[in-house]
């Protein structure tokens, strides 16, 4: 057979197994064409309602310029963020937190005030996997005043809710289809409230936000679900919880709580990847803790403090978020006042070095994270009403801002939810 004759038998032999693979290749190329067609989506809650019946120290007095529930689509290469909607709620849904599955989304709506005790709320709502918009599924008491932080715990059964004026924590079992019923366990903090002055405060600081009475500021479980932990930033204590799974139920942990030092003020901490390293942000002493955490009896053992501040910073200044990169080298933190995000990088045995700053580009930076893939830092600016996005340096850790400012009332939290990944 010659040459020819071989090449043509080549190319009718190739153009045979091209078309018969046809169908499978029109599958897969319509396949990512959904899956391009469906968005990354944002949302971002906010404080919609000036609060009501506030304590007389507190200093966060947001006017209540946000809607309720902003929803954006987010672009996946330049982390522009376009609105999408608005489910509009006048109670600061000012905590979000989102299932696994994608598909329901828990809001602790803060200046909410129900009963006579004034207590607040958390509600449940279905999300529309077609265009993420929201169905309000129903709404129960959160166990306390003022929610600040809702939480959903590894097993997907209940929400971990702590409310920030009642002093309390409590445990939300979620229901099959996902509404939220009666609280299994609510637990009141108790104890001796901090000094006015934080032990690590700067040269010339002023700041006092919590030490007037107790102030429970964040609750989370840890990775195996096993334990709960939770901050009150008034007594300046991490308490640890053992949790029952099956009845939803804390019992204290032995010991029950860790100490910070006098007035620092304990806020926000995050889990290191590997489980092992946790990192407790300070509001009023300005610095983070590196604990060791044992896995297996939920012990704390502090190991290193560090400012969340440059070197030589002088006057008042309330930290807020402490986030670690999905890939463990860098620690994010917070500063309100000093408006910016410290960085951090992470050692072979989790001690932080600051390696920068970023300036926030508005002010009073009440939270940040990253999008799903890691390489957009968002952050809300609570009193200059926008969210700005930075792009992240996987090496460095540095932030670039992006150019990108979106215009959100009173911005507190923002989630994602990737309508590309099944739900």
């Amino acid at each position: 057979m010659n040459s020819h004759e071989h090449s043509r038998r080549s190319f009718v032999k190739n153009s045979v197994a091209l078309v018969g693979s046809a169908p499978l290749m029109g599958g897969a190329l319509r396949a990512e064409a959904d899956k391009a067609d469906k968005p990354l989506l944002a949302y971002v809650g906010t404080f919609s309602s000036p609060l009501r019946d506030v304590l007389p120290t507190q200093v966060d007095l947001p006017p209540g310029n946000g809607r309720g529930i902003h929803i954006f689509k987010v672009d996946r290469t330049t982390g522009a963020l376009t609105a999408a909607g608005v489910h509009e709620m006048g109670t600061s849904p000012s905590c979000l937190a989102v299932n696994a599955a994608g598909t329901r989304l828990y809001s602790a709506n803060e200046t909410d005030r129900v009963g006579k005790d004034k207590v607040g709320t958390v509600s449940a709502f279905a999300i529309d996997r077609a265009d993420g918009k929201l169905k309000l599924l129903n709404t129960v008491t959160s166990g306390g005043a003022g929610p600040t932080y809702v939480s959903i715990h590894p097993s997907g059964k209940f929400v971990l809710v702590a409310n920030y004026f009642g002093g309390s924590i409590a445990v939300l079992p979620i229901l099959e289809d996902g509404r939220l019923g009666d609280a299994t366990d609510t637990k009141i903090d108790a104890g001796k409230v901090g000094p006015t002055k934080a032990v690590h405060a700067p040269p010339g600081s002023f700041a006092f936000s919590g030490h007037d009475r107790t102030h429970a500021h964040m609750i989370e479980a840890d990775p195996s679900g096993r334990f709960v932990l939770h901050v009150d930033l008034g007594l300046d204590k991490i308490f640890v919880w053992k949790f029952d799974e099956k009845k939803g139920t804390l019992t204290p942990n032995d010991p029950p709580a860790v100490s910070l030092p006098p007035g620092d003020g304990p806020r926000h901490f995050h889990f290191h990847p590997n489980g092992k390293w946790f990192y407790s942000i300070q509001e009023e002493g300005s610095t983070i803790v590196l604990f060791d955490y044992d896995g297996a009896t939920g012990g704390l053992t502090s190991r290193q403090t560090i400012s969340t501040l440059p070197p030589k910073f002088a006057g008042s200044n309330f930290c807020s978020e402490i986030l670690v990169s999905a890939d463990g080298r860098f620690v994010y933190a917070g500063n309100r006042l000093h408006d910016s995000i410290g960085i951090f990088s992470v050692g072979e045995k989790g001690t932080l070095t600051h390696v920068g700053d970023e300036w926030t580009r508005g002010n009073y930076p009440r939270s940040f994270t990253f999008d799903p893939t890691g390489q957009f830092l968002y952050c809300c600016n609570q009193r200059a009403d926008n969210v700005t996005v930075f792009r992240v340096d996987r090496k460095t850790g540095g932030l670039t801002f992006t150019g990108h400012y979106t215009p959100v009332g009173n911005p507190s939290i923002v989630v994602f939810l990737d309508l590309a990944k099944p739900g």
